[in-house]
């Protein structure tokens, strides 16, 4: 299937795929998501099963109103609407007491739901004219890297969906920072395209550490994820002549130079390992990154990548 450009022919196209209970591919400014309404429950295991994701692993739905957002939680709590008028559109998903219309299947059992408002035209376009919340998990195969451009799209997911648009590459190129609120302590499950700084900030409190009691309230908290086929080992220096990502030094041939600006290196993160697995690399050297607030995602991302399969 070829990824079709966001006319107002494409999206009206979409909207009514999404609305019969259909799957789209939908950019958004941190990766590309397969979207489907997230009241219908059918739908929603169809993504499931495209992706080989487990059902207990939540969605994130995607709104393009804070009123929107309001109409899937049972409780808006202050400091969910003082964040939403600061940061939406934008990467912070939010987690809160579901709305009892909100079906189990797309909060993976959980009695809360995570949403967001995307940072995309397209996206906001498409979510509009469906007229229905949109679950939209990142469109690769479960635990494989995250697309950030149409291009990257795995064939084994063209295969299954029923249209995809092509939005350009995406912005932030990280998922977005999921921030719980659900039991009055706000706490990151997952770092990403926001800041911890800017959060924290905005809250002028600590955030708390992720409970241990093992509930999975937001994708992208197992263990292994967003991983190459190849393996990847971090180092503090790349092998001579070995193919990898580095900060700092001259690119050999096979090694891919990033950025020195966390922001822009997260941005290209998925696309370079992309690149070096599209080029037979067994394993992928990447030079750590500095343990500083700023790299939080970042360095999520690539232990994650890091992690065997083994221990999972």
């Amino acid at each position: 299937m070829s990824a079709l450009q966001p006319t107002q022919e494409a999206l009206e196209q979409g909207a009514e795929t999404i609305r019969r209970g259909g799957v789209v591919v939908m950019p958004t400014e941190t990766v590309y998501g397969l979207a489907c309404s997230a009241l219908d429950t059918k739908a929603v295991a169809r993504v499931f099963e495209i992706k080989g994701r487990p059902s207990e692993n939540p969605l994130i739905v995607h709104v393009a109103t804070i009123e929107a957002a309001k109409e899937v939680c049972s409780e808006w709590p202050a400091l969910a609407e003082k964040l939403a008028r600061r940061f939406w559109p934008g990467p912070l998903t939010l987690v809160l007491p579901k709305a009892a219309h909100v079906p189990m299947e797309t909060t993976g059992g959980l009695d809360t739901v995570a949403v967001r408002i995307p940072d995309h035209p397209v996206a906001l376009d498409l979510i509009g004219k469906s007229g229905c919340p949109v679950a939209a998990p990142s469109a690769n195969m479960y635990m494989g890297l995250s697309p950030t451009r149409v291009e990257d799209l795995d064939p084994a997911i063209l295969v299954d969906v029923d249209l995809a648009l092509d939005g350009g590459p995406c912005r932030v190129g990280l998922e977005s920072t999921v921030l719980d609120l659900s039991d009055g302590l706000p706490r990151i499950l997952r770092p990403g395209g926001l800041p911890r700084a800017e959060l924290q900030a905005a809250i002028g409190r600590p955030l708390g550490q992720i409970p241990p009691d093992g509930a999975r309230r937001s994708p992208g908290m197992s263990l292994r994820h967003y991983a190459p086929k190849a393996r990847v080992e971090v180092v503090e220096a790349l092998p001579e002549g070995q193919p990898g990502l580095l900060r700092t030094g001259s690119a050999e041939p096979g090694q891919i130079k990033m950025p020195s600006d966390p922001s822009a290196y997260g941005a290209q993160l998925y696309a370079a390992m992309r690149a070096l697995d599209g080029r037979g690399a067994q394993t992928i050297y990447i030079e750590a990154v500095p343990e500083s607030p700023e790299w939080e995602a970042v360095a999520d991302r690539i232990r994650k990548a890091a992690t065997p399969a083994s221990a999972v």
